[in-house]
């Protein structure tokens, strides 16, 4: 018998790759610009596990000539490393019976339109959770780039805990273009701006009071990865970024399919799909030989499997602050 199947017909997803594409890049663009280019999330087709990136290292080859002397110089020899950027793969897949449409008054092909803006989201924000998590563990994994104040008091982000960690930059503090923090951290930042600004209420009006970042942008993310839960109480990770700090390319074009599955109880719409990105921390090689390919979020997570590999701190992805809630 004759049976005509879904591969038989035109199945149409072109609302769904419509969907997905705008949301991608409305959310691509409002990061990139909210973040004054310290996060940079791009495309481009790439093949391997990994994306090496050769550069020249820092060589000290000035120094001071002996006008009595005609012995032999000392040359200095140029020398290169390499940045590491780690791919990692996703996938994700929705069902839907085709009845809960129905029962709900709505076409199925509603679920195009959803779909489409669901997946978006959520690869964006999963890239920039990863990519944080990347950038945060790295730079944590350097003393001299980390402010912890979880013993001091305050404990927490303040105007001069953030000013500290900016020092350690040094003259080079210019560099850093935007902070990264969790909404706990910024409005602890706030409210001690309340407390500092609005000392005397003029006439019974409140005064106007700025949350200052010091002359740079302060993006707000409750993201899993500016906090660690392990200890008591839970620590959170402000992160001062220079730019291209994190590196998010979208390395493999989206694999879509749209599928009805028969056979079941009920009629059941499929959309499944696949896609990679990788990702790249400023100043810091991924470790092949530890860390490996596609990674899982704890392995990503693992400072140590984050080589720093510029000689200068002030050539990383930036600093951080290490602290926990008021």
């Amino acid at each position: 018998m004759a049976t005509s199947l879904t591969s038989d017909f035109k199945v149409y997803n072109e609302q769904v790759a419509t969907a997905l594409t705008e949301t991608l890049t409305q959310s691509t663009e409002a990061i990139t610009n909210g973040a004054n280019g310290a996060i940079l999330m791009t495309s481009n087709t790439t093949k391997g596990d990994y994306v090496y990136r050769s550069f020249f290292t820092q060589a000290t080859a000035v120094g001071r000539q002996d006008l009595t002397s005609v012995s032999a110089a000392t040359a200095v020899k140029l020398a290169q490393a390499e940045n590491v950027d780690v791919k990692v793969h996703r996938r994700f897949q929705y069902d839907a019976t085709k009845k809960a449409f129905k029962m709900s008054g709505l076409n199925p092909d509603v679920f195009n339109i959803v779909a489409g803006e669901q997946i978006g989201k959520e690869m964006v924000t999963g890239m920039l959770n990863d990519g944080l998590l990347a950038a945060r563990v790295a730079i944590n994994n350097v003393a001299a780039l980390t402010n912890d104040v979880t013993a001091g008091s305050p404990a927490t982000a303040t105007m001069t805990n953030l000013l500290g960690t900016m020092r350690k930059f040094g003259d080079a503090s210019s560099r850093i273009v935007a902070w990264v923090m969790h909404s706990t951290q910024y409005f602890d930042l706030a409210i001690n701006e309340v407390a500092n600004q609005v000392a005397p209420i003029y006439e019974g009006l409140l005064q106007r009071v700025d949350v200052p970042g010091l002359g740079r942008p302060i993006l707000v993310t409750d993201s899993a990865s500016l906090i660690n839960t392990t200890p008591n109480p839970d620590q959170y990770f402000v992160l001062g970024l220079t730019a291209g700090a994190i590196r998010l390319l979208e390395s493999e074009p989206t694999d879509l399919l749209i599928d009805d599955v028969s056979g079941l109880e009920q009629l059941v719409r499929r959309y499944q799909g696949e896609y990679a990105f990788n990702i790249g921390v400023k100043g810091f090689a991924w470790d092949v030989a530890n860390g490996g390919a596609n990674p899982t979020s704890g392995t990503l997570g693992t400072g140590s499997n984050w080589d720093k590999c510029v000689t200068d701190n002030k050539d990383t992805a930036g600093v951080v602050l290490q602290c926990i809630a008021a």
